[in-house]
C-alpha cells in the first residue's frame, strides 16, 4: 500500500487519526517485507495481528499464511478493512479492544504466531499479556518503540534491564531486532521504532501456576531501584524465608533488582512459593 493510497482512503472516509490509539501506520513496503521475513511465515501458519490499521501488513499475512485473526479497536478502520479485504477467506476481522479481548478470551495460542505493528499506546501490556498466557504463541514478531524493544532484549546489569525484560523473557527468548526509521510510518511518530522477534522457550522456566508469584516478586524488587532487594521483599515475606531463598538463589544480601538474573528470579520464586 502506497502512502498516496493511505492518504486517499483516509480522506475519502473523512478519518482523522487518533494519537491516543497510537495510530502510526507502517507504509514502507520494504519494512513490511522485512517483518514478514523475520516471522518466517509459511502457508500453514495461524497468525494473530493486533492493530491492523489500514491493512498493509494484513495483506501480506493473508497472502503468505493459512489463517489470520486481526483485531482492530477503531470502528472506522474496521469498515475500511472490511471493504478492502472482504474477499480474503482466510481472514477473520474482529472489532474489539485487543487488550480486553486477550484478558477475557482464554484461548490456546500455542500454535499461533503474533505478527503485528502494535499500537504504541498499549504495545507493552499486550505483549506481556500474550507472553504470560497459559498457552502463549510460539513466536512473536512485533514493532514497538525502539526504547521498549531495548528493554525487552536487555541483559542483567544494563540500564534497560527491568520489569518488562523479565516478564517477557520468562517464557520467550529474544532472537533479533532491527530499527525502522520514523519516515516509514504515516504519520511519522516522534520516537524511533524497531521490530523484534521473540521465540517461545522450548521448556518454560516456571509452571504457569507460579507466574503470578514471579510477577509479584519482580515488581516488588523493582519498586524502589535504589533500595536493596532483600529489604523490599521482606515487606511481603518473613525475613527468614527471604534470607533462605536468597541463599538458595545465590543472591548477595546487598543485591539490587537490576543485578539479579532471570534464572535467579526463577529460583527465588520457587523458594518463596514453597508451602
Amino acid at each position: 500500500m502506497k502512502l498516496s493510497e493511505m492518504r486517499q482512503i483516509l480522506a475519502e472516509g473523512g478519518i482523522q487519526l487518533t494519537k491516543s490509539l497510537g495510530q502510526n501506520f507502517l507504509q514502507d513496503a520494504n519494512q513490511l517485507r522485512r517483518i514478514a521475513a523475520a516471522a518466517g511465515l509459511s502457508s500453514g501458519d495461524r497468525v494473530l495481528e493486533v492493530g491492523p490499521g489500514l491493512g498493509p501488513l494484513t495483506e501480506l499475512l493473508v497472502e503468505r499464511t493459512g489463517e489470520v485473526l486481526a483485531i482492530e479497536k477503531d470502528a472506522r478502520l474496521v469498515e475500511v478493512l472490511t471493504r478492502r479485504l472482504a474477499k480474503k477467506r482466510n481472514l477473520t476481522l474482529l472489532h474489539a479492544d485487543a487488550l480486553d479481548y486477550l484478558k477475557n478470551e482464554r484461548r490456546d495460542w500455542s500454535e499461533w504466531k503474533l505478527v503485528a505493528n502494535l499500537p504504541y499506546s498499549v504495545g507493552s501490556p499486550i505483549l506481556v499479556e500474550l507472553a504470560q498466557a497459559r498457552r502463549p504463541p510460539r513466536l512473536m514478531t512485533v514493532t514497538l518503540q525502539l526504547e521498549v524493544v531495548q528493554r525487552i532484549v536487555a541483559r542483567v546489569g544494563s540500564e534497560d534491564y527491568g520489569i518488562l525484560t523479565l516478564l517477557v523473557q520468562l517464557n520467550f527468548q529474544p532472537e533479533r531486532f532491527f530499527k525502522i526509521p520514523s519516515g516509514s510510518f504515516f504519520p511519522p511518530p516522534d520516537v524511533d521504532s524497531a521490530c523484534v522477534t521473540l521465540r517461545r522457550r522450548v521448556k518454560l522456566l516456571l509452571d504457569h501456576g507460579l507466574q503470578l508469584a514471579f510477577t509479584n516478586i519482580v515488581k516488588r524488587s523493582f519498586s524502589q531501584r535504589r533500595k536493596m532487594m532483600m529489604k523490599l521483599l521482606r515487606e511481603d515475606w518473613p525475613a527468614d524465608r527471604v534470607s533462605a531463598a536468597f541463599q538458595a538463589a545465590q543472591i548477595p544480601e546487598t543485591a539490587r533488582a537490576e543485578t539479579v538474573s532471570l534464572e535467579q528470579y526463577v529460583t527465588l520464586t520457587r523458594q518463596l512459593s514453597k508451602p
